[in-house]
Order: structure tokens, then sequence, then C-alpha cells
């Protein structure tokens, strides 16, 4: 799935421990457990990493990045 990649880092950055980015994402099993665990802050944790770990992918000259 395509997404643009700075729209998902800003996601996962403000809303990622509700699973925001990976419902943008077009993967709704793993927002669910972001949901579920949302309480624990570890949702918060993983998706500070994720938005870390996308910065370093490359985009297409439209800014889009396979997730």
């Amino acid at each position: 799935m395509k997404v643009n990649k700075w729209i998902y880092i800003a996601l996962a950055l403000l809303l990622g421990g509700f699973g925001v980015h990976k419902f943008y994402a077009q993967k709704p099993i793993s927002g669910l457990l972001h949901l579920a665990f949302v309480w624990t802050g570890i949702p918060h944790i993983i998706a500070i990493i994720s938005a870390i770990l996308t910065i370093f992918k490359p985009g297409d000259a439209q800014g889009n990045i396979n997730v």
C-alpha cells in the first residue's frame, strides 16, 4: 500500500498511540491492536519508532512510500 510519507509520519507522531497511522496505511488489525493497548503507552513508543524509521525510507517522485 502506498501512502504519503509525510502524512504517515505526522499521524504516527501526533496520533500514533491510537493507531491512526496504521488505519491510514490500510492495516486495520495493527490499528486495532494499537487502540486495544493504548492505555499501556506501548503503542506510543512503537509509533515514534515507526515514524523515525519512515523518515529514512526513500519516497517516489510524489513523496509516497510502500508500507
